[in-house]
């Protein structure tokens, strides 16, 4: 077992990293770069060469290439000791055009282009834009150099920054914190006032101030050790990890009564289990700062009145896939206990009507009947009414009910002639005895291998039904990302989807052999 499940995983993750390979290859190499810019409201700011610099700056930033200034070329030739400060001084103004530079200028500017073609860099210098004898705004000369990541070293960077561990070593400088570096252990959480029963352990040195903590929301305990980066947002949640936009609560913010380190307390929305550390922050924050928090521990979240993106989805795709059992399992027994009938031929009709429809027109259509029933066409995160659930689960509820129905229905009827079916009727069984006891039996572990992918797709969420509904939930969040061009978002949510589903195959194939003494890892891995 252990040998199978061993080679499943093994072969799960290299099906991961060829996922990625391919959907990175796909939006950095074959689409535009310059749609990025679709959506940034920055762009407009910048005029001529303040404007080019701007683009490889988020070009940069979306991981496209790297670039390399010359300022920054000469400061390292000063680090290392091959140039003084005072020829730095002389050697970074470069003129407005390459004929005005002066020797020093030359040489050193030479040198740089020499350093960057051994390093497979690209030069850029761009002139000075003058109107008249004026510099025009955004005028300024540039030169910089940059270099395109291929995407093999995208990969390779992308994966080994994929998971963080926080530690005490993560403040570098002592002088910056308050105490010595470690961690404290609480039965009483600070956050609580120091009187409410909540263990805690607490860092200092960290990034993070609580590592570990409890609460009244699901699932409990939380914390804030191991993390994981799919990909910073530039569009969709900009600045924010693609997996604390999909974790992250969402809605107003609300408040109550907080107790600050200081003893201070006051109603607000602060989080401060969310506590990160920002260098300086105490002594540049003024009063509001010291007030409240004593060290620099300063950074912190808010409490949001809504679910986060997985927990909408989660409930939705958890709701839906329950009605869809109660619903397709007993009714995908009757079709086929009553093969050819009224209840047959009625299923058959909703079946092939799911099968040959798209899911985007009957979706519409069944929002619009909903709608004029007075039920919500459209999620209000804000709102406290569970009515704006009804039509999305049973949205997206509708294609898993025709699928089961239509297994179900298939398999009985084609057991029916089987041999071991043929041996129960001959030993006096009644057609009850035989559909419920041997025929279901048999037909209910492929059923049973989905489950678990069906647990771990509702935290996917379902992209067209949330679309449509407008949900704030992780499928929704893709289709804005590529809406946008969110090039980091669009990976990391295929990279987790990805990994969900060699997940869920795992855990189906253990709960299979569960289920069915006939299956066997030792068969499987020979």
């Amino acid at each position: 077992m252990t040998k199978y499940l061993l080679k499943r995983l093994i072969r799960g993750l290299i099906s991961v990293v060829i996922v990625v390979i391919v959907v990175m290859a796909l939006v950095y190499s074959l689409i535009d770069k310059d749609f990025i810019f679709k959506g940034d409201q920055q762009l407009i700011k910048y005029m001529n060469n303040e404007k080019v610099v701007y683009k490889y700056s988020q070009w940069e930033a979306y991981g496209y290439l790297t670039t390399y200034s010359y300022a920054d070329y000469l400061t390292d030739l000063v680090d290392s000791g091959e140039m003084t400060a005072e020829e730095r001084t002389q050697a970074v103004k470069f003129g407005q055009t390459e004929s005005k530079d002066s020797a020093i200028v030359a040489k050193y500017v030479a040198k740089f282009k020499e350093y960057c073609k051994a390093n497979n860099y690209t030069v850029v210098r761009l002139d000075a834009v003058m109107l008249g004898t004026s510099l025009a705004k955004g005028g300024t000369q540039k030169l910089f150099a940059y270099k395109e990541y291929s995407t093999l070293a995208r990969v390779w960077t992308y994966f080994k920054n994929l998971i963080q561990v926080d530690s005490i070593h993560y403040v570098e400088d002592d002088d910056q914190l308050v105490g010595e570096r470690g961690l404290t252990f609480t039965w009483y959480d600070p956050a609580y006032g120091g009187k409410k029963f909540s263990p805690a352990i607490m860092g200092n040195g960290t990034e993070h101030k609580y590592l570990l903590y409890f609460d009244n929301k699901f699932p409990f305990i939380h914390q804030n050790i191991v993390k994981i980066n799919l990909g910073t947002s530039y569009a969709v949640n900009r600045g924010v990890d693609a997996f604390q936009t999909m974790t992250q609560s969402q809605g107003s913010n609300v408040q109550s009564l907080t107790h600050y380190p200081t003893g201070f307390n006051e109603e607000s929305s602060d989080d401060l289990h969310k506590l990160t550390f920002v260098a300086d922050s105490l002594a540049k924050g003024g009063i509001f700062a010291t007030e409240r928090f004593t060290d620099n521990y300063t950074n912190v979240g808010t409490v949001k009145h809504s679910l986060s993106r997985v927990g909408f989805s989660f409930i939705i795709g958890i709701l839906s896939s329950i009605l869809a059992y109660l619903l397709g399992v007993p009714l995908g027994i009757m079709m086929a206990r009553n093969k050819g009938k009224i209840l047959d031929k009625l299923g058959t009709i909703y079946i092939v009507f799911i099968i040959a429809v798209p899911s985007l027109a009957y979706i519409f259509m069944f929002r619009a009947l909903g709608m004029k029933m007075n039920l919500p066409g459209r999620f209000d995160i804000d709102s406290t009414s569970k009515l704006m659930y009804i039509l999305p689960i049973i949205s997206l509820a509708l294609p898993s009910i025709a699928g089961l129905m239509n297994w179900l229905r298939r398999y009985m009827i084609d057991q029916q002639n089987s041999d071991y079916v043929k041996f129960a009727r001959s030993g006096g069984l009644s057609e009850r005895e035989i559909f419920n006891k041997h025929i279901l039996k048999n037909a209910i572990i492929p059923l049973v291998h989905n489950i678990p992918g069906t647990i771990l797709g509702a935290v996917v969420g379902a992209i067209i039904t949330e679309t449509v509904y407008a949900v704030p939930g992780t499928g929704r969040m893709l289709t804005e990302a590529i809406n946008l061009y969110d090039n980091a978002v669009i990976v990391g949510l295929t990279m987790f989807y990805a990994l969900l589903s060699v997940v869920s195959l795992i855990l189906g194939d253990i709960l299979m052999a569960m289920v069915d003494p006939r299956i066997s890892f030792s068969d499987k891995a020979r």
